[in-house]
């Protein structure tokens, strides 16, 4: 436990001077992919009323990500960001094409008590689900409309910073290193960490045991160990990011 309290301190220690590099965090809700984005990268999402209790002051990181880690990949930082934030002018989104949507939408309704669309997360378009329910594709993005609305509001307004990783795609990623590692330290999947979730947490609404017991919206590498030398590649990286 002193080594993982001492790995975690130094994570948020880092991402202090992420902050500092970044000219501050950001929300969704004010981003577009005209900013200053790195091609490639990973991110680290906070959320109102999350602080951390045992390693200090602050917000506490509940979502870590990367993109395409799968060789040949073409995607963008920004191109998973704004999976993520929804469409800007509708307020909507897409659930389908970012897990973290698909999460906090059924965490949103079993909270609230509202009835989950029939078709949330099946298939992957609305076209697939109408067709698997026997309904029409337009119907199916109506009945989903007001929850993909409610899941933008939500995810738009969780600050985060980012962090440039420009190494190719594929099973050596240094981005797909630091992701799975920062996730394993942070969750208390196998184990209480130093900074729970609060008794608050959406993620306590969760269907998935993975994010209630983490704690973060993350269903991959919660179980995992760390290895803490991901913080050494993680620091090279912040040293390399040029300030905002």
């Amino acid at each position: 436990m002193a080594d993982r309290l001492a790995d975690t301190l130094r994570f948020y220690a880092l991402l202090d001077r992420l902050k500092d590099r970044n000219g501050g965090a950001r929300v969704l809700a004010a981003c577009n992919g005209s900013m200053n984005w790195p091609r490639r990268g990973l991110y680290f999402f906070c959320e109102a009323g999350e602080a951390r209790s045992g390693s200090g002051t602050g917000r506490r990181v509940v979502r870590v990500g990367t993109h395409g880690l799968k060789a040949g990949s073409r995607t963008t930082l920004w191109g998973r960001l704004s999976q993520h934030r929804g469409t800007a002018r509708a307020g909507g989104g897409n659930h389908r094409g970012s897990i973290f949507r698909l999460l906090v939408g059924i965490a949103l309704a079993r909270r609230d008590g509202i009835a989950l669309p029939v078709s949330w997360g099946v298939g992957g378009d609305p076209g697939t689900a109408a067709r698997r329910l026997g309904m029409d594709r337009a119907g199916v993005k109506r009945v989903e409309a007001n929850l993909e609305a409610r899941v933008s509001r939500c995810i738009g307004t969780m600050p985060f910073l980012w962090l440039g990783a420009g190494d190719e795609p594929g099973p050596s990623s240094e981005r797909g290193f630091i992701e799975r590692n920062a996730i394993a330290l942070l969750s208390g999947y196998r184990g209480t960490p130093p900074d729970p979730p609060s008794s608050n947490w959406l993620g306590h609404s969760s269907d998935r045991d993975r994010v209630r017991h983490s704690g973060l919206w993350n269903n991959n590498h919660v179980d995992e160990t760390c290895d803490p030398s991901f913080l050494d590649a993680m620091e090279r990286r912040i040293e390399e990011t040029e300030p905002s």
